[in-house]
């Protein structure tokens, strides 16, 4: 056997045991300061990454390193509470190993969130912008020998993020009182945050959104046939001035997120439950 098959199957029967039998139908990717919404699940077991065999760990700010399996929208949901980065030293079969797990267990629907810097400059910090599509500089999480066992080796992603689910974001978007955004999401390895100059290029190439996650796990997600909806909180608005007024910080990034996970967490529920 392939042994990445064989350590993605021996991490899902090690989570599959905590069960009882039931079946996760929809996967949560919670990112930095976003893990609150695995707290509001219910009949929830924890499951800590530290525990699964072969499985790595999360290191990031933010990121506290659980499965959490329960239900949540009426319906049984696997959430990670913190993801893992290329820019914490794991090559991306580890960074992705979490979703190509989803699927095994049982998973058909991806709902991912990331802490992000604004960069249109329409955007405020708080407000939940819809990603409908990407732009990509990290190392792409396909390269390599194919996993035959979950798509094809050349992997179409004209639409990478759902349209339907999109619209369906929309929809409770307006109707909780928001103002909707549908974004362009640029990942880059971090961990150092964008120079002025590099932000201003991606605001000129076509970026909304600046992000150093997400990315590699929406292509794996798509690889594996799940239908894949993604949200950005904007947590900071990028600097495009050398101006030590505007500095970033790693803490207030997780501040932010943390005030406006609230609005993420009614807006995935509402979700859930049209699914």
């Amino acid at each position: 056997m392939d042994p990445r098959m064989e350590a993605i199957g021996i991490a899902a029967d090690y989570i599959k045991e905590k069960f009882s039998g039931n079946v996760p139908t929809v996967g949560i990717v919670l990112g930095s300061g976003l893990g609150r919404l695995a707290d509001i699940i219910e009949d929830q077991v924890v499951i800590p990454y530290r525990t699964i065999p072969r499985f790595p760990v999360s290191t990031a700010i933010g990121h506290k390193g659980n499965f959490i399996f329960g239900k949540l929208g009426g319906k049984w949901v696997l959430a990670m509470q913190g993801r893992f980065h290329y820019y914490e030293g794991y090559d991306m079969e580890l960074v992705t190993m979490g979703i190509r797990v989803m699927k095994v267990l049982g998973v058909e629907y991806l709902l991912v969130s990331n802490a992000a810097g604004g960069c249109n400059p329409e955007y405020k910090v708080g407000d939940l912008v819809i990603i409908k599509d990407h732009i990509n500089t990290l190392p792409n999480p396909l390269i390599g020998k194919n996993f035959d066992e979950f798509g094809p080796r050349f992997l179409d992603m004209t639409t990478a993020y759902d349209l339907e689910l999109q619209d369906m974001a929309a929809e409770i978007m307006s109707d909780m009182g928001l103002k909707i955004f549908r974004g362009v999401y640029f990942g880059s390895t971090g961990p150092t945050y964008e120079t002025p100059a590099e932000v201003r290029f991606y605001r000129l190439i076509g970026a909304d959104l600046l992000g150093m996650s997400t990315i590699p796990e929406v292509i794996v997600g798509r690889h594996c046939g799940l239908r894949v909806f993604g949200v950005s909180v904007v947590t900071n608005e990028a600097n495009t001035q050398n101006n030590v007024k505007t500095i970033n910080d790693e803490e207030d990034v997780v501040v932010q997120a943390n005030m406006s996970a609230d609005k993420m967490t009614t807006l995935f529920i509402k979700m859930i439950e049209r699914l």
